[in-house]
């Protein structure tokens, strides 16, 4: 038996006689290290249960050598490991936390009926190609949890036609009731509509145990039988634990209402006005608070955001450094009209040396 450090939780681990005699103390400080460091002869499910172990013990140096080997450990070994029919469902969450990297090794973990939803949802947000594309087509994990859905949607490396077929579609940039190819200004310019697309979360380091808890997941099961009025609802009273998820929402109601939780801090403000993918009426709402847009980086970050009016976006540039003018001039990410206001900007200053 161990103990998961994230949930507290005792976990019962089914132990082989040799596996056993290497965790019992007259095996000696060596051989667990040399165990550790997988240089023992014993089969690759055995392995894995000892690094297992060792994962979730108390003794530092062999956490950190049990680490060191799950990283280095090749896929067939993993792979035998995860093809146990009694793998306990703890061990195929470290392999994915570890491992999430690996198409030969989440290709076959991925198959596994033992595979706890808690580590699909961590994959969802992580990974690429032909792995996000297993996730996607498992049909009876997107009935249980329909948050999978907006995970890979939301996933920075999920293809265009992979989320199309989810249900996805680039939404127009539209300001006030113009038609929403473009929005037309006063002077008789036009802000052409800006492609949709997610900021590149950075991934979370090989190793981690943490970055999706069982807290979250209890709070996120709690979430899949909300109806939206208590999703609106949690969304203004919540933690930062349900302000995280509620933001993963696709109701736009419900991510708005997150934005009116007088709790929000300024960073949850400016990671949602740097998302290219937050909706109009988020962006609105961001626009109306005066206390938030006095921040540099709210103001940086809705002067190149797609869904600023334009005018309010030139506004905001007045204030930015001339560094970022510099690096907005130069964006491909950024309409025409702004990359040539920063232009100007930057023209102005130079002369008023």
């Amino acid at each position: 038996m161990t103990e998961d450090k994230n949930s507290g939780k005792k976990i019962q681990v089914r132990v082989p006689a040799e596996v056993a005699r290497i965790m019992k103390q007259w095996g000696g400080r060596e051989m667990k290290l040399a165990a550790a460091r997988g240089a023992l002869p014993m089969s690759g499910p055995h392995l894995v249960t000892v690094l297992f172990v060792f994962c979730y013990g108390q003794d530092e140096e062999l956490k950190s050598e049990a680490l060191k080997t799950l990283r280095e450990l090749s896929p067939q070994i993993l792979t035998s490991a995860i093809k146990q029919a009694d793998v306990i469902p703890e061990v195929l969450d470290m392999i994915a936390r570890i491992r999430h990297r690996d198409p030969k090794v989440m290709q076959p973990l991925l198959t596994s009926r033992n595979l706890p939803l808690k580590t699909l949802l961590f994959l969802a947000e992580r990974v690429s190609g032909e792995t996000l594309e297993i996730i996607a087509a498992n049909e009876q994990a997107m009935l249980k949890a329909p948050a999978l859905k907006t995970m890979i949607i939301n996933n920075p490396h999920a293809e265009k036609g992979l989320k199309a077929k989810l249900g996805w579609s680039p939404e127009p940039v539209v300001e006030s009731r113009q038609q929403p190819e473009q929005v037309v200004l006063e002077q008789g310019q036009a802000r052409p509509a800006a492609e949709t697309s997610q900021e590149d979360d950075a991934f979370c380091e090989e190793g981690e145990f943490s970055d999706f808890e069982d807290d979250d997941l209890s709070k996120y099961q709690k979430l899949l039988e909300m109806p939206v009025s208590e999703k609106i609802k949690m969304a203004m009273t919540g933690d930062k634990e349900w302000r995280t998820l509620l933001l993963r929402e696709s109701n736009k109601l419900v991510t708005s209402a997150v934005l009116k939780n007088p709790r929000i801090s300024e960073s949850e403000v400016i990671m949602v006005a740097k998302n290219r993918a937050s909706s109009d009426d988020m962006i609105r709402i961001i626009l109306l608070n005066k206390e938030w847009v006095k921040h540099y980086e709210i103001k940086k970050a809705l002067a190149v955001h797609p869904r600023t009016p334009l005018q309010k976006a030139m506004r905001f540039m007045g204030f930015l450094s001339e560094k970022d003018l510099k690096d907005i001039s130069r964006s491909k990410q950024v309409p025409q009209a702004i990359a040539t206001n920063a232009r100007r900007l930057l023209a102005a200053k130079s002369r008023n040396r």
